[in-house]
């Protein structure tokens, strides 16, 4: 999953930046509103942070250029404790949630794993296929009760397909959503982790859909299982 972080305190962009790689996810950051809402209008982020006080542009605006633009992504926006007038402004112009400064990191994860189940339907952390299952919370894989290990770009591939299970999803979306802006992406690289991937799992899940891309499909996963 691929995040954009839009926050001008440096110190406090990096430890986000840095909270969010550690947890599994691809990070681009911008530290001031009129990159940030050129980066949201033109990559497609899972999930977005937005500060509220930006230099250039400040973030409700960013905020409501977005949705004026069709741009659906989730929203958590960051605010001052004192501002309540900031939360609803948010809220009105199109963000899903919020966190008040300062906060702890744990609650900025928690309520973006909240938001990424929501916006793929999924109501727990768990993501189960089969006999795999994911924990989005600790990043821990299970196939059959065991635990697998997983080089991070490996959990990336696994928890995007999981996500979006039942749906192929093409070889170009997965580049787009695994890798951060600065990546050398290559599609050829797919290839090689998914086949790393289906070598770890031990199970057929991860299906190819010739000439379009790769589809995790439940209902072979629950027939792997038994």
């Amino acid at each position: 999953m691929r995040l954009l972080v839009i926050e001008d305190d440096k110190d406090l962009n990096r430890q986000l930046v840095s909270a969010l790689e550690q947890a599994g996810y691809a990070v681009d950051r911008a530290f001031d509103g009129e990159e940030g809402c050129f980066l949201g209008d033109t990559e497609p982020y899972d999930a977005v942070v937005l500060d509220i006080g930006l230099p250039k542009k400040d973030g409700i605006t960013v905020l409501e250029e977005w949705r004026r633009n069709g741009r659906i992504m989730p929203v958590l926006i960051l605010t001052a404790r004192d501002r309540w007038s900031d939360k609803v402004q948010g809220f009105d112009a199109g963000a899903d949630d919020y966190v008040a400064k300062p906060f702890h990191m744990e609650e900025v994860l928690a309520r973006l794993r909240a938001l990424l189940r929501r916006a793929t339907g999924h109501a727990t952390n768990e993501l189960t296929c089969g006999s795999v299952r994911l924990d989005t919370k600790s990043g821990r894989v299970v196939v059959g009760g065991a635990p697998v290990k997983l080089t991070s770009h490996e959990y990336r591939l696994l928890a995007y397909l999981m996500h979006h299970m039942g749906r192929v999803v093409s070889r170009g979306e997965l580049v787009e959503h695994l890798y951060d802006q600065d990546f050398d992406r290559d599609s050829n690289t797919i290839e090689v982790f998914v086949g790393r991937l289906r070598k770890k799992l031990g199970v057929d899940v991860i299906q190819t859909v010739r000439g379009l891309g790769y589809l995790l499909d439940p209902a072979a996963g629950e027939a792997e299982a038994r």
